[in-house]
């Protein structure tokens, strides 16, 4: 069975791979409080989780400055996706091109007329003031996602207040996606989360996914102002959808604070590397914040990779981008160097079958 509709990164069921590069996980794998708190849950298994994972949106609110009633917790970022535009059964919605292909799956499922807003390459994918003219009264929905995925290029907190302002003017929902901030080195001059109350139509989606490297687990959260919306949200979700180890791997990842304090440092520093490194093999790439780059490279780039064991995220089938668009997770040194000689052991055999000299353009 192939199922092209969940094409995403981290995949290595469906391809073999010693080394994966196409999901965006944090590099240093789960904090070990994390595990031995998922240990210790198996205990509790016996009982239900509870439902409304009171002891977790304290604990969360608490990491987010906010009221607890402020609070939904999820089975992963996915399921709050699909449960917001099943709560608002939005008619029309705006999303970016390229964008997170769950946004257009979620607003489908409910029979959403989806327009797009394209990011150009000309502006090396930035959001800027235009979009502004892009909100009308005829929208219900727009989702954003900060840093953007696949390209990883940060909006900046003015734009997006700005936004959230004519959003509330015209009465349109603001999903923004905040799932990658936490590998900001400034996050909180980003998020949005000091805006809630300020913006009762803006909508906060996080997850313990990528920060504290849990997949497996699907744990996410939510952030509103709007008492009425979210009891809208829980009315669509099925009950008990967070596990017990779940809820208890979040309560111990969110006292992590020097883990997360290291990962922004060594992400910092790898995407930097990563950077120089894709740029003395003559390949593109753009200005990500994320813990992942985007870039431009050989055309058969993932297929030349999987032949050697390396998983990388190819992005030709993002809305409004084409083969030869690529996106690497940043990881540690030892791996990085690995990705980076393989990445050379390709242009270096592309050199000798078309005589080029330099890099891997005919």
């Amino acid at each position: 069975m192939n199922n092209k509709r969940h094409k995403h990164g981290g995949d290595i069921y469906s391809e073999a791979c010693t080394l994966d590069y196409s999901a965006n996980i944090n590099p240093l794998g789960p904090p070990s409080s994390v595990i031995e708190a998922v240990y210790r849950s198996m205990e509790q298994i016996v009982n239900y989780p509870d439902v409304q994972c009171r002891k977790l949106c304290h604990a969360i609110a608490e990491h987010e400055y906010v009221k607890e009633e402020q609070v939904i917790c999820t089975n992963g970022a996915s399921e709050l996706l699909y449960a917001f535009a099943a709560a608002l059964k939005p008619k029309k919605a705006l999303l970016l091109e390229p964008g997170f292909a769950e946004y257009e799956a979620a607003l489908s499922a409910v029979g959403c007329e989806i327009f797009y807003y394209p990011l150009g390459e000309e502006k090396g994918y930035a959001l800027d003031l235009a979009y502004l003219e892009a909100l009308s009264d005829d929208l219900d929905m727009i989702i954003l996602c900060n840093p953007n995925n696949p390209t990883g290029v940060l909006i900046q907190q003015p734009l997006l207040v700005r936004i959230a302002e004519k959003c509330e003017k015209y009465g349109i929902h603001f999903l923004l996606d905040e799932c990658f901030h936490e590998f900001l080195m400034a996050p909180d001059s980003y998020s949005m989360r000091t805006f809630l109350e300020r913006f009762p139509h803006l909508f906060l989606v996080d997850a313990f996914t990528k920060i504290y490297a849990i997949p497996g687990l699907r744990l996410g959260y939510g952030l509103s102002a709007d008492a009425d919306l979210l009891e809208k949200i829980r009315n669509v979700i099925q009950p008990w959808s967070v596990s017990i180890p779940a809820q208890e791997a979040g309560i111990a990842a969110l006292s992590e604070d020097t883990y997360v304090h290291n990962t922004r440092w060594l992400i910092r520093e790898e995407r930097k590397y990563l950077a120089r490194a894709l740029h003395l093999l003559e390949m593109e790439t753009f200005d990500s914040q994320a813990n992942y780059l985007f870039f431009k490279g050989p055309e058969d780039l993932e297929e030349q990779c999987q032949k050697r064991g390396l998983l990388i995220r190819d992005c030709s089938n993002y809305r409004g981008l084409s083969k030869g668009y690529f996106r690497i997770a940043v990881r540690t040194r030892e791996e990085n160097d690995q990705l980076i000689k393989i990445f050379q052991d390709i242009i270096r055999e592309k050199q000798k079958e078309s005589g080029a000299i330099y890099g891997w353009r005919k």
